[in-house]
């Protein structure tokens, strides 16, 4: 009979976790570190609030809120023929079931820049704040909506968000879907089973994975068109050209809705949900968690190789007084090691300030370069046609072309500047540095201070204008040729003037057209131009703002690790010092405090090493910002 394995250890909680986390902070308190008591109340407040961000996207009418609605068996988000979303709709779990809307603070409030304030609402009126019907525009100005129910789905944590359509995947809706996915944790594509993936949904796709890895492709309204296999098929095969791994649910969120109604769970199954909530359950929510996990016991060990340097350090002198050669060479080495530090730290912060100033530099030029390759689209169209009749058509596409070009060059700064903060962190590379949370790719108010296009002349005449000008060009055709027809004879107005007068009252219509074309294509030109020139000022002003708030979260992150070190450091030469010049009564009460201290310390750093075991023993994941 073949031996069984050994037990796979059973996962801490997160209760369990957080009182890891608390102990470490007990004992940072003890040892007066500040600092590092700091990650730790980070850590633990990233542990109380487990939120795990799905966001569903698509385009209008696709059937996203009623796939949040079946996915809750709750009707949380408005769902009408003539009714869409225009406000990001926040799903979570919350007893009782309730609501709320997030409105921003006015600058009288005193609130920080970007603060918002929570109102509750009748769960009832949710759709008066978060519908196009309701709330056309989001003309009342509201940054969001919350919606807590007490669902089993939403107890690990899972937080869904409705977010508004984005119209053609191609206009400046886009970008404002664009801003929620850095924060977000997975993304949830929905296209319904009318027709395969379009080139604007393929192309927002690519957008969306160069910011967040984790999408899911879901086909809706399976019910609705026979052929949603045929589609499914299509759409796979698309998928893996973009990305083999992006998984694909067909779902029908009337079947979902039907089958909780009747309690039937071969109709769930027919659904396609079950698949899809097991992949949230265990991919999404449970990476989260893993790494989760991973980041706390990569914090955890962290602090307890501080506490445990400057203790030990001070033990060694208290039991080893007559070392005082080997104590003398480790002080020096120590004091060797922070000097190292220091310039290590200067190196690293050289790395940064070059890498952002060329990062500026290289984000202006991808700037330029796709407003004017559009501007230049835009005047060759120009000159092949009249503007005037299409002239609204024009500005949207110009509007569309814009938003995109804006995306990518966001998209590819935030790219950028995740490269950076790699580089910062190669300077740390004796030790395993996590690199911060980067929110570049935030693009949702890039285009609003922007103004619209403005209006051009259609271009348009009636014919009493048309008659008038042709007069103008005609009368000298028939004063001209009456007065030389006069000289034989004729009457000022005979046929022959008239003839004249109608061939030169045409040319002049004809000549007056194509004044009055080339006008308006050099106005629509100039506009289009100053319509450039003034994203590029606009946009560019944010995107160096975006990249210096950059700079200096980077700074300010990799700053905290190395005066961690230093003070590490610094705290074993002090006390190794002072432990040289104490008495032996002291010494022996100093040893078995410091010997309880160590025992701690070495208890909650092995803890944490089984954390980070069990994390790494349960699927391998890759690296990823700090939360």
């Amino acid at each position: 009979m073949a031996e069984a394995g050994p037990a796979k250890p059973t996962p801490m909680t997160a209760g369990q976790l957080i009182k890891l986390v608390e102990h470490g902070l007990q004992l940072a308190q003890t040892a007066d570190r500040a600092d590092l008591r700091k990650r730790l109340e980070q850590a633990a407040g990233r542990l109380r609030d487990p939120s795990v961000r799905v966001i569903v996207v698509g385009e209008f009418k696709q059937g996203k809120s009623k796939l949040i609605n079946a996915l809750v068996n709750a009707p949380v988000c408005p769902v009408d023929d003539d009714i869409a979303t225009s406000v990001p709709t926040v799903v979570r779990h919350g007893e009782p079931a309730s609501a709320a809307i997030l409105v921003p603070k006015a600058d009288s409030d005193g609130g920080e820049e970007g603060s918002v304030e929570r109102q509750p609402i009748p769960i009832e009126d949710i759709a008066a704040y978060v519908s196009e019907q309701g709330n056309p525009g989001n003309s009342k100005k509201l940054v969001a909506a919350e919606v807590y129910l007490p669902r089993k789905i939403l107890t690990g944590g899972l937080t869904v968000i409705d977010s508004p359509g984005v119209g053609g995947m191609g206009s400046s809706h886009t970008l404002t879907t664009l801003t929620a996915l850095p924060t977000a944790d997975a993304m949830l594509l929905v296209s319904d089973a009318s027709q395969e993936y379009t080139e604007p949904e393929l192309r927002f796709l690519r957008q969306a994975m160069r910011i967040t890895p984790s999408v899911v492709g879901v086909l809706s309204k399976t019910d609705l068109y026979p052929e949603w296999r045929r589609v499914a098929d299509m759409d796979r095969s698309r998928l893996d050209a973009v990305a083999p791994d992006i998984p694909l649910f067909p779902v029908s969120s009337d079947l979902r809705l039907e089958a909780s109604r009747l309690q039937d769970a071969e109709l769930n199954g027919e659904s396609g949900f079950p698949a899809l909530v097991r992949h949230l359950r265990n991919e999404i929510v449970g990476k989260s968690e893993r790494l989760q996990r991973r980041h706390v016991s990569q914090d955890l060990l962290s602090v307890t190789e501080n506490l445990r340097l400057s203790l030990q350090s001070e033990l060694d002198a208290l039991e080893n007084p007559a070392g005082t050669p080997r104590m003398i060479a480790g002080l020096e080495l120590a004091k060797t090691e922070a000097d190292d530090l220091r310039k290590r730290s200067a190196r690293w912060q050289i790395t940064l300030s070059d890498g952002i100033s060329d990062l500026i530099a290289d984000m202006e030029y991808d700037l330029r370069d796709r407003l004017r390759r559009i501007q230049r689209e835009a005047e060759a169209a120009i000159d092949q046609g009249d503007p005037g009749p299409t002239w609204n058509e024009f500005s949207k596409w110009l509007e569309e072309c814009s938003a995109a070009a804006i995306s990518d060059t966001f998209v590819w700064t935030s790219e950028r500047a995740h490269w950076l903060a790699s580089q910062v962190a190669e300077h740390f590379a004796a030790d395993e540095v996590r690199i911060p949370a980067l929110r570049v790719s935030d693009t949702g108010d890039a285009l609003d201070p922007v103004e619209e296009m403005p209006a051009l002349d259609p271009g348009r005449i009636n014919p009493m204008q048309k008659v008038l000008i042709g007069m103008r060009g005609s009368y000298g055709g028939v004063l001209m040729f009456g007065l030389l027809t006069g000289i034989f004879g004729m009457a000022l107005i005979n046929p022959l003037s008239v003839g004249a007068g109608l061939l030169l009252g045409r040319k002049a219509y004809r000549e007056d057209r194509e004044a009055r074309l080339k006008r308006r294509q050099g106005e629509a030109k100039a506009l289009v131009r100053r319509q450039i020139d003034d994203v590029t000022f606009q946009v560019g002003k944010q995107l160096k703002d975006r990249l210096r708030l950059v700079q200096r979260s980077i700074r300010d992150h990799f700053t905290e690790i190395a005066e961690e070190h230093h003070r590490s450091l610094s705290d074993s030469v002090a006390v190794a010092q002072k432990a040289a010049t104490t008495f032996t009564l002291q010494k022996d009460v100093r040893i078995r405090d410091i010997k309880a201290e160590l025992k701690k310390v070495d208890a909650l750093h092995a803890a944490a090493a089984a954390v980070a075991a069990e994390v790494a023993a349960s699927r391998p994941l890759a690296p990823a910002a700090a939360g």
